[in-house]
């Protein structure tokens, strides 16, 4: 099943069960909001999480683009993306969650084709605050999935303080033809995590407590990149049919090792996509974060051949992912920018060498060493690191 097939088999299904379709899927969180990009399917969605009246009403669905930063530096093993897409469901105090994962299982096993026997769930088991989630696990049992209880793993929380509730996760065996499923979630790696549900009827506030919320809300997300490459029998997410023109093109141009054609891979293409978004790159916030993905590329290609080249990188790649992510404005001016800035850098390579060759800095650096050449030369900590690597 490709990619666009799940997408449409997703939409078509909640459309048709009273869903209104969400088509807003920028990157970039409304203005007041502190964060610096859409981290989740929800996130656009708090105020309304929260109580406010939305405009499509309250059962809703859609496909939201996310970036995080959290997992930057475990980029480069079969799973993990910096940015990516997220299928969601939201039901705004109108279906309950028992409704929300009959809803799911259906789509699961006549949408997508997954033999029930396959599917796996995990539930809330309780804590000191909040009891077992029984319901979750009665409709699991009722439906004829196995369902295990665990703890914190099985509680979802947007932040420290704020909206949260218990979820329930559905896995799927991935152990191959001829390997029939065995152990569970928390004791085979095989059980694949697709789908979460949350049961949002909390906010925690300051002090730990929770308060119920007077519109328990429900909240799912499915990410498309793991669900294509569950459904289309593949090990990694690079694998997939979304990544096909990236491991097709890049191999034959610049040879890495796997684990740096992957970072390449998937930090090229975020940074098309925040580009794409509007973002420039800058010293702080936004673009800071597109100047280090960037520089991470940069970093890794030039390690082993220094005469390597965004000016190379196929015209196909770029306008793939911008039509991937549903952006206009061309390839050209994301490929001016992708060029500037490796300009820029390699200015600040050799600036750095120069800096770091004189004998202040021939020892072990200071936390105060870090802060005078960030502060007098613009050479941030990491970078500092690598040029001093061997």
């Amino acid at each position: 099943m490709s990619t666009d097939r799940i997408v449409r088999t997703f939409t078509d299904y909640f459309r048709e069960r009273g869903h209104g379709l969400l088509t807003g899927a920028t990157l970039l969180p409304p203005p007041a909001d502190p964060v610096l990009f859409t981290t989740s399917g929800m996130h656009p969605l708090t105020p309304y999480l929260e109580g406010r009246p939305h405009p499509q009403g309250r059962r809703l669905a859609g496909v939201q683009r996310c970036l995080r930063t959290t997992d930057l530096d475990e980029v480069g093993d079969r799973t993990h993306l910096t940015v990516f897409e997220m299928l969601g469901s939201w039901s705004l105090g109108d279906y309950g969650h028992t409704r929300s994962l009959r809803l799911g299982h259906e789509l699961l096993r006549d949408g997508f084709g997954i033999p029930p026997e396959r599917m796996y769930a995990t539930v809330f088991g309780g804590d000191d605050q909040v009891g077992p989630d029984h319901e979750s696990s009665d409709t699991w049992r009722e439906l004829g999935v196995p369902v295990e209880r665990t703890g914190e793993d099985n509680w979802w929380s947007h932040a420290p303080v704020g909206l949260c509730g218990p979820d329930s996760e559905i896995f799927v065996w991935t152990g191959g033809p001829g390997t029939p499923p065995q152990g569970s979630p928390t004791t085979d790696p095989r059980w694949v995590e697709v789908w979460n549900h949350v049961s949002m009827r909390y906010r925690r506030r300051e002090d730990g407590s929770l308060r119920p919320l007077r519109q328990p809300n429900v909240d799912t997300g499915m990410g498309l990149e793991r669900l294509a490459t569950v459904l289309q029998g593949h090990d990694s997410v690079y694998d997939s049919d979304l990544f096909e023109p990236w491991t097709r093109l890049v191999p034959p141009l610049w040879n890495l090792d796997e684990p740096s054609l992957r970072l390449v891979c998937d930090h090229l293409r975020s940074g098309i996509a925040v580009l794409g978004d509007g973002v420039r790159p800058s010293h702080t916030g936004r673009g800071y974060v597109l100047r280090r993905l960037t520089r991470r590329v940069l970093t890794t290609l030039w390690r082993d051949d220094p005469s390597r080249t965004l000016s190379d990188l196929p015209t196909e790649l770029l306008g793939h992912t911008l039509d991937r992510f549903r952006q206009p404005g061309g390839t050209e001016p994301v490929r001016e920018v992708l060029l500037d800035e490796e300009r820029r850098f390699g200015v600040l390579l050799e600036r750095g060498r120069r800096v770091l060759g004189g004998s202040r800095f021939a020892g072990p650096l200071s936390d105060e060493d870090y802060r005078y050449l960030h502060d007098t030369h613009g050479l941030p900590r990491d970078l500092v690191t690598t040029l001093r690597t061997p």
